[in-house]
């Protein structure tokens, strides 16, 4: 969402890393060299503020321009419920962050915290009170769209936001590029951030210990400890009565939002699903640079092996990601809302025997079969197609059993057989 300010001119450091084979070491680390990538949002391939944009949200302005969408306003939550149904986002994603991490920090408190809403490719930030909506979402040329919209009673005004929202959406904490992150901070009482204390950026990898500091957290979690539904006294968090929660009515009055709730398991997808996005983009950009710096070069003789080298290079972190190489295990099981769980894994697709990459786990692991239903969105299918096929050709590798790296030790043969056969159904085309 909108934060801060950037330069006229966007210039991007894109780092992929090569991994060597070694029986050691954790998928996607850096273990030896690299390739670095210079890339500069203003010149070809991207030219980001020049190029139109074509996602979800572009497609609801094109329609409400063309008055064949309406949006209700109500008094309470502005075009809030309207939006979210146009854009088919469900209520029950509602997750609520009270740290001021946003552009509006002078609306966020933990008495009035932002509510964030999402589907597979679309965020929307809400804030009581305030008149200003903010909009994300995922674009196959842009990376990421941000938006605003204006709620006035008499029209919702919604227009395309660019250095605003990346002078923090395209660092380090989106892996260079435009896009999405969930900060996990050390907040003071008020919301802001304690600037000298650490800050995460979290993920299904990362320790429950360091996640969703300045978030409200419901759900139950066992003997897990995290860092939200709480703040710094005396220098410390107070983590004694921070976990478990099954209400945040102590906190503020919910009933001004669209749910009661801040769902941990909502929270873990959120995280997953937003650093899946910027795995693809990075890639794809990647490719994107690639491709370009070749076309242009006419005097340029091509090596086969050191391009499809480079293709490996730049597609395997997409695919260590895709399939939860390093997700923290879970030492107790997870529950969330059931309407929550039940409206994701409703959204298939399913096989013929009923199963989805979206059905749940929550017992060891977030997901039963691990790989990430974000094969199924339209960023990934919008990867340069060189990109999507070596992709494609190491998660078979994988699932197959024909790469047996220790990277992927946590699929054993039976949940790759699984994964496989439910690609095979679902996703055919790309899955033989």
């Amino acid at each position: 969402m909108p934060s801060g300010a950037l330069d006229s001119r966007i210039i991007l450091r894109l780092f992929v890393f090569v991994v060597v084979a070694s029986g050691i070491g954790l998928c996607s680390r850096p273990l030896s060299a690299q390739v670095n990538l210079s890339i500069d949002l203003e010149e070809p391939p991207f030219e980001y503020t020049k190029t139109e944009a074509e996602n979800p949200v572009s497609r609801l302005i094109e329609g409400l321009e063309a008055k064949t969408i309406q949006l209700e306003y109500s008094r309470e939550t502005g075009y809030l419920r309207s939006v979210l149904k146009a854009l088919g986002i469900p209520e029950s994603s509602q997750v609520l962050v009270f740290s001021k991490t946003s552009m509006q920090v002078q609306a966020i408190s933990r008495r009035n915290p932002r509510a964030i809403y999402f589907n597979d490719d679309t965020y929307v930030g809400w804030i009581r009170g305030s008149s200003l909506m903010e909009i994300s979402t995922a674009d196959p040329k842009l990376g990421t769209a941000f938006y605003t919209v204006d709620m006035m009673p008499w029209r919702a005004k919604i227009k395309q936001a660019h250095y605003d929202c990346l002078g923090c959406h395209a660092t380090s904490m989106t892996q260079g590029v435009p896009g999405h992150t969930v900060r996990s901070v050390h907040p003071e009482v008020d919301g802001s951030v304690a600037s000298q204390r650490d800050s995460f950026i979290t993920d299904h990898s990362s320790p429950f210990s360091q996640r969703w500091g300045g978030w409200y957290v419901t759900g139950r979690h066992g003997g897990m400890r995290h860092m939200g539904n709480t703040f710094l006294r005396g220098g410390q968090l107070d983590l004694q009565d921070n976990g478990n929660r099954l209400s945040l009515w102590d906190e503020f009055d919910t009933h001004d939002y669209l749910s009661p709730y801040s769902d941990i398991v909502a929270l873990m997808v959120l995280e997953h699903q937003t650093q899946m996005h910027n795995a693809i983009t990075q890639a794809d950009f990647a490719v994107r640079q690639m491709m370009h710096e070749r076309d242009a070069d006419e005097d340029q003789n091509e090596d086969p092996d050191e391009w499809n080298a480079r293709l490996q290079l730049i597609a395997k972190p997409v695919v260590d990601y895709a399939l939860f190489c390093d997700e923290t295990p879970l030492t107790d099981p997870v529950k969330g809302s059931v309407i929550f769980a039940d409206e994701f894994t409703r959204r298939g697709p399913v096989d013929r025997r009923g199963r989805s990459l979206r059905d749940f786990d929550l017992k060891t692991r977030m997901f039963k079969y691990p790989c990430s239903y974000l094969v199924y969105s339209p960023a990934f299918d919008a990867m340069q197609q060189p990109l999507k096929r070596e992709i494609t050709r190491q998660l078979l590798a994988v699932l197959t059993g024909a790469n047996q790296d220790a990277a992927y030790r946590h699929l054993d043969a039976q949940t790759r057989a699984d994964t496989l056969e439910i690609l095979r159904e679902t996703k055919s085309e790309w899955f033989e």
